[in-house]
């Protein structure tokens, strides 16, 4: 019969590391001093889980980010772990609006990505759509409003921040702004880009979320200011432990950010910012590191009705994913939009042609 009493373990467990350290002796050059990670593969196997234990953030890169290994976070302590979900462009008026309306369901434009927004810690949005009171249903126009009932589309995809700061909020002046933080208030939601900051903690982490448009000006919304943006984000990062960022910026319709862009940017992580999500031009853009923080310019559309071209229907999702206030991996997971403004996820054929012309504009990018 097997002796397991402690004891015996402790001895066996002894016995082994003491044979391990002397093979490693006879091997090594007399010369050469032995440090304490030449003995770390000997000794991780006493602890219960190594990986957790000796993990020590490296800073993120272009090659991780287009890396096909997103995984290897799961082995990571998940009480130092957090996700955020980011998307592109969000409509809620024309004809997305018209059709939650008709069909009387408020969740469908979610419905086949919901589960992914959900997988996040924190998700948030770019809604380019004002929520009112007796808004008009339209399938044209750029005067946007959207009926107030978008809101439960919202929560029903887990969505917790709303920028708001974008050229359309303003649509129906300071009431459709004022009724919009309302609705989103009333329904828990952190509407960004208004004023302040607003932060939301997970596991001890306290993050901070600011937005600014800086296409013309909107009434009710934060814009870009020259020394006022960076002076906030300095508040924030004093008050916070991670800073993210929402841009309205850039040209519509392009693939690559400009100078204008790529000044705002440096200068708000300058200023403390740990990541930057940038909309507005309706197309992807390239992600940008500086200063080993993460600036992606524009994930392109999301829920919108923009379905004449290929590229407005293309979107990206950002999977950005914290250990403690270090930003250790981000993963885009391509959607295509169907039906005037219901997105799916791409298919992996879709997927690669999409994550592929990305990987070339930002290879682009670098050299700029």
């Amino acid at each position: 019969m097997k002796n397991n009493s402690p004891a015996v373990v402790i001895v066996l467990i002894t016995i082994i590391f003491i044979e391990g350290v002397l093979i490693l002796l006879a091997l090594y050059p007399r010369n050469r001093k032995i440090s304490l990670t030449d003995l770390d593969y000997k000794t991780n196997f006493i602890s219960s889980n190594p990986k957790k234990a000796d993990f020590t953030p490296q800073p993120i890169s272009l090659d991780s980010i287009f890396s096909t290994d997103h995984d290897w976070t799961a082995t990571l302590s998940a009480e130092r772990i957090t996700t955020v979900i980011a998307t592109g462009d969000i409509l809620t008026a024309r004809s997305v609006n018209a059709k939650t309306v008709e069909k009387n369901n408020f969740h469908w434009a979610f419905e086949k990505t919901a589960d992914l927004l959900r997988s996040g810690d924190i998700t948030i949005i770019n809604l380019e759509t004002p929520l009112v009171e007796d808004c008009p249903t339209t399938n044209t126009g750029m005067i946007f409003c959207g009926d107030t009932r978008n809101v439960d589309g919202l929560l029903f995809a887990g969505i917790d921040v709303v920028n708001i700061a974008n050229n359309h909020m303003g649509n129906w002046g300071q009431e459709g702004v004022d009724m919009t933080v309302r609705v989103l208030q009333d329904a828990e939601l952190l509407p960004a880009g208004v004023t302040n900051s607003v932060y939301k903690e997970v596991n001890g982490m306290k993050f901070s979320f600011l937005g600014y448009n800086d296409i013309g000006r909107q009434v009710g919304v934060s814009h870009v200011d020259d020394e006022k943006y960076e002076e906030e984000i300095r508040l924030a990062k004093s008050q916070s432990d991670v800073v993210i960022v929402s841009f309205h910026w850039g040209v519509e319709y392009t693939h690559q950010p400009t100078s204008r862009q790529i000044e705002i940017a440096r200068r708000a992580i300058d200023a403390g910012a740990d990541l930057i999500i940038g909309n507005h031009p309706h197309w992807i853009q390239p992600p940008e590191i500086y200063q080993d923080k993460l600036i992606v310019y524009s994930h392109g559309n999301f829920i919108f009705d923009q379905m004449w071209s290929q590229k407005t229907r293309e979107g990206i999702v950002g999977r950005y994913v914290f250990y403690d206030d270090r930003l250790i991996d981000a993963e885009y997971i391509p959607i295509l939009i169907e039906d005037f403004g219901q997105p799916r996820r791409a298919t992996a054929e879709e997927s690669n042609h999409i994550l592929q012309t990305l990987f070339i504009e930002s290879s682009r990018l670098s050299v700029r």
